[in-house]
């Protein structure tokens, strides 16, 4: 995949976010805050992953997560990163019924974390989406997303099957959108709160 350089700086940062949550978790595994940064940055690792490694590491973010919230079962900001996993993982899935339950599970925790947090706007705009979410998924699954980002071989025809390739790849970037955004500056405001180096600045 063709990155650009600030797709390509994300990348990197986030990879470094993870190895870090990771050394730390070592010396302290019951510290939510990290748990909940490794979880974030992870979610956002999958994003740049083909269709099965996505599925993988949003399941691994989706584990991180739950783990935060053992330790710390009110943490708002873990509760609505995994209302995000979950929402990344349904789109993931084909068949309708399963990942409506994903997206009733998102829903909840959208809900605990408004619960928890009321006064914060972008916990409350995730829950509205979260409503919109099944009919976006149907919309999506109905022109082959799921499909096209399945498919490992090679193209052997050009023009339009290159091109249908370049817009569900662009759709998926529209689908994670609103959910990898909020995370990943959710993320990068965690870590530039701890001793991370801060990330490299994005080519403008």
């Amino acid at each position: 995949m063709d990155l650009q350089q600030n797709e390509l700086d994300r990348l990197l940062f986030f990879e470094h976010a993870s190895n870090t949550a990771q050394a730390q978790y070592a010396n302290n595994p019951l510290d939510a805050d990290n748990l909940t940064r490794w979880g974030g940055a992870l979610l956002e690792l999958s994003q740049f992953q083909s269709f099965p490694e996505s599925k993988k590491i949003t399941q691994e973010a989706i584990s991180k997560l739950e783990e935060a919230l053992t330790v710390n079962p009110k943490k708002h900001d873990a509760l609505w990163c995994l209302g995000n996993a979950y929402t990344s993982q349904a789109f993931l899935i084909p068949d309708q019924e399963e990942a409506k339950a994903y997206f009733d599970k998102a829903a909840e925790y959208f809900q605990q974390a408004v619960d928890e947090d009321p006064t914060n706007e972008l916990y409350q705009k995730s829950l509205e989406m979260a409503a919109k979410a099944p009919e976006l998924h149907v919309e999506i699954h109905k022109h082959g997303f799921g499909q096209q980002q399945q498919a490992t071989g090679p193209s052997t025809s050009s023009g339009t099957k290159t091109q249908k390739k370049k817009k569900s790849s662009d759709l998926k970037y529209d689908i994670f959108g609103w959910v990898i955004l909020a995370v990943s500056i959710v993320a990068w405001v965690g870590f530039a709160k701890t001793n991370t180096p801060p990330p490299p600045p994005l080519a403008r």
